[in-house]
C-alpha cells in the first residue's frame, strides 16, 4: 500500500523515546503522518496534554511510559508501547492492565506501520492485542521459555477473552 493510499495518511501520531535514532526511525517509517516526538517525560507529558492523537507510541524505559501511558488514555488515545529493554511478562502485563493498545517489542519496530494502518482502520480496538501478541509469544518464549503464559493466569485469561472477543 503507497503511502498516499495508507489510511495513516495525514493522522497525527506522537511518538515518545528517550534514544533520537529511535525517534527518527519512526519519524522515516511514519513519514506519511504528522508527527509529534518527545524525548523526555515532561515534553510528552505537555504533547498529551495540549493536543489531539489518533495514535501515541510510548517506550516505557527513559520516558516513564507507563506514567505517560495513565495520561494518554485518559485522554481517549489509542496508546502503544513500543519497548526493547521492558519487554518482560511483567511489562505487558502493566500495559494491558493500564489500557495499551498493543506492546510491541522494538524488535518488530518494521512491522510498525503495517500494524498501526490495521488500528486505525479499526477505530483504535484493541483486537490489534491478538496480533501483536503472535510476535510477542515469539519473542517472549524464546527468551522465557515456552511456558512464559501459563506462569501467569492473567495471560491465559487474557488470551481467552481476546478469542471470544471481549478484550
Amino acid at each position: 500500500m503507497t503511502n498516499s493510499q495508507s489510511p495513516l495518511n495525514g493522522k497525527r501520531i506522537l511518538v515518545v523515546d528517550d534514544e533520537p535514532d529511535v525517534l527518527e526511525t519512526l519519524q522515516e517509517i511514519l513519514d506519511m503522518c504528522d508527527v509529534h516526538q518527545a524525548g523526555d517525560f515532561d515534553a510528552a507529558a505537555d504533547f498529551i496534554s495540549k493536543n489531539s492523537y489518533d495514535v501515541v507510541i510510548l517506550d516505557i524505559q527513559g520516558v516513564n511510559g507507563f506514567e505517560l501511558l495513565r495520561h494518554a488514555v485518559s485522554r481517549g488515545f489509542p496508546t502503544l508501547m513500543l519497548t526493547a529493554h521492558a519487554a518482560t511478562p511483567e511489562s505487558l502485563k502493566k500495559s494491558i492492565e493500564s489500557g495499551a493498545i498493543s506492546f510491541l517489542p522494538k524488535e518488530y519496530i518494521l512491522e510498525l506501520k503495517e500494524f498501526l494502518e490495521e488500528v486505525v482502520s479499526g477505530g483504535g480496538k484493541r483486537f490489534w492485542w491478538m496480533k501483536s501478541l503472535d510476535k510477542t509469544d515469539t519473542l517472549f518464549t524464546k527468551r522465557y521459555g515456552s511456558d512464559w503464559k501459563e506462569k501467569d493466569a492473567f495471560f491465559k485469561e487474557f488470551h481467552e477473552s481476546l478469542k471470544r472477543g471481549e478484550a
